[in-house]
């Protein structure tokens, strides 16, 4: 399985972006799959996640109510939908999948994520 995300940007504070996280190879229908941040000189953290069979989502206390992951199977892909962006959110963004406990299994562990994206840059600053 390769990941690749896209959609990220250089956005005014308040601003929306929406990053996409594309599978290849074996079906994204497949694994759980999380989105995860690393900004400068801070250590990568869970941003949200979503079950396999899409019942079931997490969020950092940080970002709850401004961000929405989806996901749309048929199309192999995972989305963050940001909005109310803030220079906090200022970080490589990752999205990784796993193949999980179970269908409705969902974790923003990193440890238990078996495939990861190169990344993609969100820069919020006026």
């Amino acid at each position: 399985l390769q990941l690749v995300e896209s959609g990220g940007g250089l956005v005014q504070p308040g601003g929306s972006l929406r990053l996409s996280c594309a599978g290849s190879g074996l079906g994204l229908s497949n694994y759980a799959v999380a989105w995860f941040r690393q900004a400068p000189g801070k250590e990568r953290a869970g941003v949200s996640s979503i079950s396999r069979d899409d019942t079931n989502t997490d969020y950092a206390e940080s970002v709850k109510g401004r961000f929405t992951i989806s996901r749309d199977n048929a199309k192999n892909s995972v989305y963050l939908q940001m909005n109310n962006l803030k220079p906090e959110d200022t970080a490589v963004y990752f999205c990784a999948a796993s193949a999980g406990y179970g269908s409705r299994w969902t974790s923003t562990s990193q440890g238990l994520y078996d495939y990861w994206g190169q990344g993609t840059q969100v820069t919020v600053s006026s």
